[in-house]
């Protein structure tokens, strides 16, 4: 539990309201209750303050007169100011959730082949590969396998089931999920006489530091070169990228998204879910791709990029695909058209 002064003093912003006031939980404007702060981000919510329970609000200087007041015209909720609302949000729930860390030492049903630094958690079940490097701090929860020739960086997690094939290097501070599969064979094969030759994938996958990988998410080691995930990357679940591709720092992936072999996409990029990207391409750094977008050609202007038909009752979605059909038929019509328009002008 932290007041908001101490919150504060640890996060900056300012106090509207009792600075010794105790909070122990985040919640919603509509859904929180006493004891715990909420935070308004979108205006749009703005309705919600006159009706909220929390104990407090985070909010931006322009909602301040939206807060609501007593009889003598003193807000009725504490509230904390300041600029970027949601920002200051995720680093307060940060600070009420700390991530839950397992004491270290190695159970006993855990395999190990490789040294594992005092400082070092590993569950049950686990298998640590021959040649695996851990860092300090390093947990390696129930059933995760760690494959030979390992790096991981201090203070990373592997929860309980996860992957890493041998020889992948993962950096300090990551967190891999549940049901992560990290170096995986790349589909790669070549046709011959009318079957498909398995191409050896030699390359690696390396996570820099801060990435975050969801749960059942799966990176292909690469072909020849590595598969690289940059610095601070934060991956959803059950997403696909292919073998040899390159993430730039801080990009962050939704759900679902596909992402075929050997393409790089640019630093500070946002992929909405279930986004595809073809192999070979170029995404530019800032680059937003909207969800459900299939990408297949090179993006080399940073924008928001969508490519999916707006969502319409099936008759509609019918008739506009029967006219999308005739779209060719109608494009030569009007260039005929022209033409004709042309040669009568000319004449006159």
């Amino acid at each position: 539990m932290w007041t908001l002064a101490a919150i504060v003093d640890r996060l900056g912003g300012e106090i509207r309201g009792d600075a010794s006031l105790p909070v122990a939980q985040v919640g919603t404007l509509q859904g929180a209750v006493s004891g715990q702060i909420a935070f308004l981000a979108n205006p749009k919510y703005r309705k919600h303050l006159g009706e909220t329970r929390a104990s407090a609000v985070i909010l931006a200087p322009e909602a301040l007169a939206d807060l609501p007041v007593d009889a003598a015209g003193q807000p009725r909720v504490a509230a904390i100011v300041t600029p970027r609302p949601y920002v200051y949000y995720a680093r307060v729930a940060a600070l009420l959730n700390p991530v839950p860390r397992l004491g270290p030492g190695c159970h006993g049903a855990a395999v190990l082949e490789s040294p594992v630094p005092a400082s070092c958690h590993v569950g049950p079940g686990a298998w640590i590969g021959p040649g695996v490097s851990l860092g300090e701090g390093v947990e390696i929860r129930a059933n995760a396998v760690i494959g030979a020739g390992v790096s991981i960086g201090a203070d990373s997690i592997v929860h309980g089931g996860a992957v890493i094939y041998p020889g992948c290097q993962i950096g300090e501070r990551a967190i891999i999920h549940s049901g992560a599969v990290i170096g995986a064979d790349g589909f790669g094969f070549a046709p011959e006489g009318g079957r498909w030759l398995k191409i050896p994938q030699i390359g690696r996958v390396v996570l820099g530091n801060d990435v975050e990988i969801g749960a059942n998410t799966s990176i292909d080691r690469g072909a020849l070169e590595d598969t690289v995930i940059g610095d601070g990357c934060k991956l959803d679940n059950q997403i696909m990228i292919g073998h040899n591709c390159v993430i730039g720092e801080h990009t962050v992936i939704a759900g679902c998204v596909g992402i075929a072999g050997s393409t790089r996409i640019g630093h500070h990029c946002a992929i909405g879910g279930a986004a595809m990207i073809l192999g070979h391409l170029e995404i530019a750094p800032g680059t937003e791709i909207s969800p459900g977008t299939m990408v297949m050609k090179n993006i080399t202007k940073s924008g928001k990029y969508t490519a999916l038909y707006p969502l319409d009752s099936h008759d509609k979605w019918l008739q506009n695909a029967a006219h999308l059909k005739h779209l060719g038929q109608l494009a030569q019509r009007v260039s005929e058209l022209e033409k004709k328009l042309q040669e009568l002008e000319t004449k006159s």
